[in-house]
This record gives C-alpha cells, structure tokens and sequence, in this order.
C-alpha cells in the first residue's frame, strides 16, 4: 500500500458577521390551482422543522417565529416527539389573555403548554393522499377546516407516524398570488376558482 503525505490545509480566524448553511426547499414562487400540492408544502426532509418545548413561555415561541419568519411551531417533549403546535394566531390571538383572566397571572408567565394545540386534537394529512393532490385540494382542505395550517405525516410498516411536511395559508396565498377565501367566502371548488380567477 502506496503511504500518501498529506499537508495540513491553511486555516484563518472567522470574520465577523459571518452566517451559516442550512437545509433548503426551493419552492417554485407562482402555482395554480393545479400545480401539485407538494410545490406549496415545506417539506421536512429538505427544511429543518422550527420547535419550540412545552414548558417554554409564550414570548419566547414569538421571539422564535420572528427570529426565523414562520408562523407555527412543533412542540416537542424531552423525547423530540410531537406532543403539540403553536401557531402566530394562538400567541397574539384571545388564549393568552383567557389564560391570565383564568389563572391571575402576568402575560409573560403563560407557557407553550398553556395555548397550544395538543397533539390529540392536531388533525393531520397522509402523505399518500398528499402526494397525488393538487394545490386546489389543499386550498379546499385549509377552507373546509377553517384553518391557516396543516401537517402531512408519512406512516411506516407498523403505522407510525412522522410529521413530514406543513402547509401554510400565508405561503399558499404568495404563491397564488391571491387570498385563500375563508369558509364563509366560498364553499365549493368553482367558487373557489373564481375568488383566486386561476
């Protein structure tokens, strides 16, 4: 066996300001109602998931969505399993004040655990379903549940569950250009179509 000689590689000091890789999803910036749905979806193979834990507060899962420019995050236990979701629309909506009124406490002591979703009541979508959908089914779906997000899950042989993609009604509504209409704007595909005039 021929020994090669390595040398070592020159290094220097990091400069200030520096940043750094991660994952990324290149999502196409215009669809129609007919592109797939995955073109809408952040998948979560290619884009790291933003967390947040249940015993967290509140202002810090706020700091954590405009620090990374999302609008959900998954709650994760000490296990890093799924045991909830907290959304934009729960932080700065009526659960942090409900939650002072009921318990006497300042606004700054509510914790994750206290507003979130939990994981019994997240419904989610099956990856199969998802992958031969149009970006019209998933508009339909966000409508007919009256909600601005939804998770698709994979399952494996034995029917476990993992969180692999999460639809936004603020990221559909960029790149159809048009506002997803709420369930009292349309209730049917057609209606639908005309509202977004895709």
């Amino acid at each position: 066996m021929v020994r090669a000689t390595y040398a070592p590689l020159p290094a220097k000091l990091l400069k200030p300001g520096t940043s750094f890789h991660g994952p990324t999803q290149a999502l196409p910036e215009q669809v129609s109602l007919e592109h797939a749905a995955t073109d809408v979806m952040t998948d979560l193979k290619q884009v790291s998931a933003v967390v947040i834990r249940p015993d967290d507060t509140v202002a810090e899962a706020h700091r954590r969505m405009i620090q990374r420019g999302v609008r959900l995050l998954l709650v994760l236990d000490h296990d890093r399993r799924v045991v909830g979701l907290i959304t934009a629309t729960d932080i700065l909506g009526e659960k942090p004040m409900k939650v002072t009124a009921e318990r006497g406490c300042r606004r700054e002591e509510i914790l994750v655990s206290d507003i979130m979703t939990p994981q019994e009541r997240l419904e989610v979508l099956d990856m199969a379903d998802v992958a031969r959908a149009r970006v019209g089914h998933i508009v339909m779906t966000l409508t007919a549940s009256g909600r601005l997000h939804a998770m698709a899950v994979d399952r494996d042989a034995q029917g476990r569950e993992t969180v692999r993609g999460l639809f936004s009604a603020s990221q559909i509504t960029r790149q159809l250009g048009a506002a997803i209409p709420t369930m009292e704007q349309a209730r049917t595909f057609a209606e639908i179509k005309s509202v977004l005039a895709v």
